[in-house]
């Protein structure tokens, strides 16, 4: 059963998400701030697939819930909800952890192809628990070293904390070593054909990966901009 968790101080709008994510075939546990869901997922064990988070909410905000949620478990999906008005605010979700976010009003189809779209990456995830299953290769690329069957990434031996976002991100460019990659190539890998935002999570992405990998994030060696373009991996 796919489970999430949703946090939505507005009755209407939780109830409104609630319904629909049951049509869709989720498991809901819903609560309406910040201390009941960070209760709720420690009651749980963590044991959700997906936390969906609204941005402003009285007490504990949805930023810092989802910076809490993200230091308890790197695997869970993590999905802001926001007013077009809190470009900052989204901002800051994703630099926090955040894998998407969507933008109020939404309608069901939009909710729930966004939700499914995380759903899918998290999965992604799982099967490198299963030690029977045929793990990712190992890619190697200057400093950095990928370890498929863990699905973590080390700089000179030392591992780099990342989110399953931040990880694909980085293999894919791994990859493509010293090719120039499009915003909306990375943006159809990584986050799929469902996503109706905009590219400006790729660059909010790069920025955070930027601050965990390069010696110095504000003269990026590894992660090259080609401005008008997208990034090109050079390591």
């Amino acid at each position: 059963m796919k489970r999430i968790l949703v946090c939505e101080d507005e009755d209407t709008i939780r109830d409104f998400v609630v319904i629909n994510l049951k049509r869709a075939g989720y498991e809901v546990v819903d609560v309406k701030n910040g201390e009941e869901a960070i209760k709720a997922f420690e009651n749980a064990n963590g044991q959700f697939d997906i936390a969906l988070l609204d941005i402003m909410m009285p007490g504990i905000d949805g930023v810092k819930v989802c910076k809490l949620l993200r230091e308890m478990s790197k695997g869970l999906g993590i999905i802001m909800l926001s007013a077009k008005a809190q470009e900052m605010d989204k901002v800051n979700s994703l630099m926090t952890g955040a894998d998407d976010y969507v933008t109020k009003p939404f309608s069901p189809s939009e909710l729930i192809a966004r939700v499914d779209a995380v759903h899918r990456r998290v999965e992604i995830v799982r099967p490198a628990l299963d030690a029977e299953i045929e793990f990712e290769e190992d890619i190697s690329s200057g400093p950095f070293e990928v370890n498929g069957k863990s699905r973590t990434i080390s700089k000179n031996g030392a591992v780099i904390e990342l989110t399953q976002v931040e990880y694909n991100i980085l293999v894919f460019f791994m990859k493509h070593s010293n090719i120039a990659l499009d915003r909306k190539r990375i943006l159809k890998q990584i986050w799929g054909n469902a996503f109706f935002g905009d590219d400006k999570i790729v660059d909010v992405n790069v920025r955070r990966l930027r601050m965990k990998i390069e010696d110095d994030p504000s003269n990026p060696v590894y992660i090259q901009t080609v401005w008008g373009f997208g990034y090109k991996w050079n390591a």
